[in-house]
């Protein structure tokens, strides 16, 4: 990963004044592709790397593929907008075999990183989960993402993780309010 990509700053002028007061969240909705297609322009390659856990230049197609066939109950998703762009996601997906467990991802535009952006959307998200049976959310989190850490510590002092192949493997009880 020694290349990185250049965020597009135009993309971002009309937003960097906003503060997280402004974002609106949502679920995501059928009309969202193409916001997030542009707000590949507002994530690094660093960034998408720590989401996806590989070198990737803009978000994957197969991402893409995978929010149009949100069913909002086992495949949920949150969007926080400014300005109508989209500025994160967050997502979960129910397994099947466990009906009561879910994994959960956030990706958030670089500009909107460490202002709480994330930790709304998980919020919402959390609550969405509970009420429709969720439990406990599963996580991977790749090693070098301290930010991601440790708002998982915060968030979830009770949770267990497990490392393997460089990333730690959370299990975030959902009893436990997030942050």
């Amino acid at each position: 990963m020694g290349f990185m990509k250049q965020l597009n700053v135009r993309s971002v002028a009309h937003i960097a004044g906003a503060t997280l007061d402004d974002v609106r969240i949502r679920p995501y909705g059928t009309t969202d592709r193409d916001r997030l297609v542009r707000m590949s322009a507002r994530v690094s390659t660093a960034s998408l790397y720590t989401r996806f856990f590989s070198g990737t230049p803009r978000i994957p197609d197969h991402y893409l593929a995978a929010m149009d066939r949100l069913d909002h109950w086992d495949r949920e998703a949150m969007v926080g907008l400014v300005d109508g762009e989209m500025v994160g996601i967050a997502e979960y997906v129910r397994d099947v075999r466990a009906p009561g467990h879910a994994e959960i991802a956030v990706l958030v535009a670089d500009p909107w990183q460490r202002r709480g952006l994330g930790s709304r959307l998980v919020g919402y998200l959390t609550q969405l989960a509970a009420r429709r049976g969720i439990t406990e959310f599963g996580a991977d989190v790749i090693l070098s993402n301290r930010c991601a850490l440790l708002f998982v510590r915060n968030g979830w002092p009770a949770a267990r993780s497990r490392t393997e192949e460089g990333a730690a493997r959370f299990h975030l009880p959902l009893t436990t309010p997030c942050p």
